[in-house]
């Protein structure tokens, strides 16, 4: 799941008081052209709102309520002009991969960015931060350069000072424009006969894009979600050779599934860090070294934000069979 570095502003309309007068709260949304960011602007109802995304092209044509304005969201100048008068911050950017295995690409995209946010926050006298991470994210423990620098901004956003911060820490994310379901079933479509699995044991609870955006949403207006991190997992767990089996089914191809223990995985990884668009890397190994799922009590989706998660039996066949 690859997401771009964007930025967008969205306003809501809520009320002031009990009255039928409302006003608007302008939010900016890093990462607002992306999987999870589009899915957000659109739980937030824009036919109510004006929404401005910010992105290093703006590849989008402008409609009556969204308007794309090309601009460096790295750019620490560029982040405070935008966060100014902004009632609030969600910070979705986020890479899979970098061009290097030596996590200079994720320290820059995951710890860098999510630095100059808080301080651009700070500056502008925008109090309200929400941050997408990742399941596992430690700063610490973990071999995974992707993992690593999720936990150090982490660390670092909690660490702040003067910010209402809340934090998502998502299993894989399922939904039409995801690069996880995607990905595995145009691979499927892509070898035939024999389908090399690595690290088919590593176990996901994945959710719903539609469920995290909804969780977003409603916590910009839950004051009780500060300075906490929650995570977010569907019903059910699955390892990837059941994900895979299921895509394979679904998709009614005849592939034998043959999955590969540790050395070989290892091994995959290997070469395939080396092919355009690194459909597996050494990160991505180190990163499936640990399940990530949530245990009953750590999904947060129901018992926090009162949403029903959403099986991936129920969306999945929607987008891959009218392909």
């Amino acid at each position: 799941m690859n997401e771009r570095n964007y930025s967008s502003i969205v306003d809501i309309d809520l009320p002031l008081d009990g009255n039928s007068t409302m006003r608007k709260k302008k939010i900016c949304i890093l990462g607002g052209n992306g999987f999870v960011g589009q899915q957000i602007i659109r739980q937030l109802n824009p036919s109510h709102r004006q929404v401005r995304v910010l992105s290093r092209s703006a590849n989008r044509a402008d409609s009556a309520h969204v308007e794309y304005i090309q601009a460096d969201v790295h750019d620490q100048d560029t982040l405070i002009k935008y966060f100014k008068d902004t009632d609030a911050v969600i910070n979705l950017v986020g890479i899979l991969n970098e061009q290097r295995d030596n996590g200079e690409g994720f320290y820059q995209a995951h710890v860098e960015l999510t630095q100059k946010v808080v301080r651009a926050c700070q500056a502008s006298n925008t109090t309200r931060l929400l941050h997408m991470s990742a399941l596992n994210a430690a700063d610490d423990t973990s071999t995974s350069f992707y993992l690593r620098t999720k936990g150090e901004a982490e660390h670092y956003i909690f660490s702040a000072t003067g910010l209402d911060v809340t934090v998502f820490r998502p299993s894989v994310i399922f939904g039409q424009e995801d690069s996880f379901t995607n990905r595995f079933a145009g691979l499927l479509q892509q070898i035939p006969l024999f389908f090399p699995l690595a690290c088919a044991n590593a176990r996901f609870a994945p959710v719903y894009v539609g469920d995290v955006a909804k969780a977003y949403v409603k916590a910009l207006e839950m004051p009780e979600t500060f300075m906490h991190s929650y995570n977010l997992c569907g019903p059910q767990t699955y390892t990837l050779q059941e994900i895979v089996i299921y895509l394979k089914e679904l998709l009614k191809l005849k592939r034998l599934i043959i999955p590969l223990n540790s050395p070989l995985s290892r091994m995959q990884a290997e070469m395939m860090e080396y092919v355009p668009g690194k459909p597996f890397s050494r990160d991505n190994f180190r990163s499936l070294q640990i399940d990530s799922i949530c245990c009953e009590q750590t999904n947060t989706l129901e018992s926090v934000f009162g949403i029903k998660p959403t099986a991936l039996e129920d969306v999945v066949p929607e987008y891959l069979l009218k392909k």
